[in-house]
């Protein structure tokens, strides 16, 4: 199913009956890009997100047979700020539980929040993703319309950080916590790493895994509003290549047609 607005630029907008559907398709895109991408480059730069948006689109990629891993140089988008790589909420723990421990790839860059010289690990998470090109990012829209951990109060459109450290929103570190990372509020980061939307932007494909019911208003917005880092999401319809997965239920908002 594709829904269809005149308002939401070049981007494809797919809709899929459940998650698992949604998450399978996403998959299928990207694996196929990373296919073509391996008959062109020697190695393939590729940024992944985290959070329960990418849980089917994971599994379904990783259950891909021969997809040319061996050329791909992977990096995630965000990191809290205090919690060490072990912690269940920690996104490269997700990410070797979810991605690294399934399929070998060339170079996973992981992004140490716990670290004492954080300036250190930017500086060098920049180096290395600059010199890795990113042909492609998974990525997820957040409740309040983050994009990575870009909250609309920490949005900048034109910021000219690759990556930065940012204090979450309330609404953040809420969904955080509905989404089960953490038993309690007060134990949510309050700070975060976070790759910058321009540097998301200029990977020239974009996959967005965006299912769940309490997506549906954000989703709404993301293709309605005026585009703006009130609703940070709604930049993407600016990228040329940019298709979001959903399923009926983030999908529930919005008018679809077959």
């Amino acid at each position: 199913m594709e829904w269809k607005n005149t308002d939401s630029g070049a981007m494809k907008v797919r809709v899929y009956p459940s998650a698992i559907a949604a998450g399978q398709a996403a998959a299928e895109d990207a694996a196929a890009a990373l296919r073509k991408l391996a008959e062109e480059r020697k190695t393939i730069g590729v940024i992944f997100a985290t959070g329960s948006s990418q849980f089917e689109t994971l599994r379904a990629l990783t259950s891909i047979p021969d997809l040319p891993w061996e050329k791909v140089l992977g990096f995630h988008m965000d990191e809290y700020i205090g919690i060490g790589g072990n912690h269940p909420a920690s996104f490269r723990r997700y990410l070797r539980e979810r991605l690294t421990s399934h399929v070998s790839m060339a170079e996973f860059r992981e992004m140490d929040g716990s670290a004492k010289d954080l300036e250190k690990v930017r500086r060098e998470y920049i180096e290395a993703l600059s010199a890795a090109e990113p042909q492609m990012c998974l990525l997820g829209i957040g409740e309040n319309g983050h994009l990575a951990f870009n909250d609309p109060h920490e949005a900048d459109f034109e910021d000219p950080e690759p990556m930065k450290i940012v204090t979450l929103d309330r609404a953040c570190r809420e969904q955080q916590l509905a989404e089960g990372w953490f038993s309690s509020f007060d134990q949510v980061p309050s700070q975060a790493l976070t790759l910058t939307i321009p540097t998301l932007l200029k990977v020239p494909k974009l996959i967005a895994s965006v299912p769940g019911k309490r997506k549906a208003a954000i989703v709404r917005r993301a293709l309605h509003e005026p585009i703006s880092a009130h609703c940070p999401a709604t930049v993407l319809r600016t990228h040329p290549d940019v298709t979001l997965y959903l399923d009926q239920e983030s999908a529930s908002a919005l008018d679809c047609a077959g």
